[in-house]
């Protein structure tokens, strides 16, 4: 549970697949987009979260693919997950980039820009057995999905 030291490449696309359209989103933030409101305690569990999410999807090689097995389910359920998160984004840039289109649900999931990344962490880190995973993909999402409801509790 504690993880095996090695470079992940599961993890660096996993991570390339939330930092290119994020990146592309920082350039691109709804017209109406205020952070000035933003809870500091659920900042700094985001913030904290993010840098362990980072640290331990890339250097525990438990994340790598291995044979095929009923446990590799927990793999492909987290990258379906994040094929869904892409195509929020798709559905984001293709649209008006409004905090209400930003916000808005897809199949069912509330905050899915928040959501789908922190299940996905959350999968991975049970699909690698490694705690450090687990713990911080809780920390990440007190933070990143109470900042989003949040922001989506101040459009409606």
């Amino acid at each position: 549970m504690l993880g095996h030291l090695g470079f992940s490449y599961v993890g660096l696309i996993y991570l390339l697949m939330l930092w290119i359209p994020n990146t592309m989103w920082s350039k691109n933030k709804p017209i109406d987009y205020d952070i000035t409101q933003e809870n500091k305690i659920l900042l700094l569990f985001e913030r904290v979260g993010q840098a362990c999410c980072t640290c331990s999807i890339l250097i525990f090689s438990d994340f790598n693919i291995r044979t095929f097995s009923a446990w590799s389910l927990w793999l492909i359920a987290l990258f379906l997950l994040m094929i869904l998160y892409e195509i929020y984004w798709v559905r984001y840039f293709t649209n008006e980039h409004t905090e209400k289109n930003f916000y808005r649900s897809i199949c069912g999931i509330p905050v899915p820009g928040a959501s789908l990344p922190v299940l996905a962490f959350l999968l991975l880190g049970i699909y690698g057995k490694v705690i450090w995973l687990i713990a911080s993909a809780i920390i990440i999402g007190i933070g990143h999905i109470g900042i989003h409801i949040q922001h989506l509790k101040a459009i409606k």
